[in-house]
């Protein structure tokens, strides 16, 4: 049995790959808080951690309107089908920052 590749697999990809390198100084800043909150002592790691989680939710809407923007031009179904593609996708290549893609439906 041959299987079936994803419908928009490859362009999912594409637009995955496209945001990674227009976002790359917010990807790293996020990376970088991230760091320093772990890191951190006891008595600073609440507040780093409310820095690195601000840069998770501007990720995460940055990615839910990149998905949005091509959904939009599609029927209801094949929005659905691309929204969850792109939902998987996104889960492999970015899973720290998909935590809105669904919420926000």
């Amino acid at each position: 049995m041959i299987l079936k590749r994803g419908r928009f697999r490859d362009l999912v990809r594409r637009q995955l790959d496209l945001f990674a390198e227009e976002q790359t100084q917010l990807l790293a800043e996020a990376r970088a808080a991230d760091a320093r909150w772990t890191h951190a002592p006891a008595h600073e790691s609440e507040e780093l951690f409310g820095e690195y989680q601000l840069l998770v939710e501007a990720i995460g809407e940055l990615l839910y309107e990149s998905r949005e923007a091509y959904a939009s031009t599609l029927d209801e179904a094949t929005g659905d089908e691309y929204r969850a593609a792109f939902d998987r996708e996104a889960r492999r290549t970015h899973p720290q920052y998909v935590g809105l893609l669904g919420e926000n439906r």
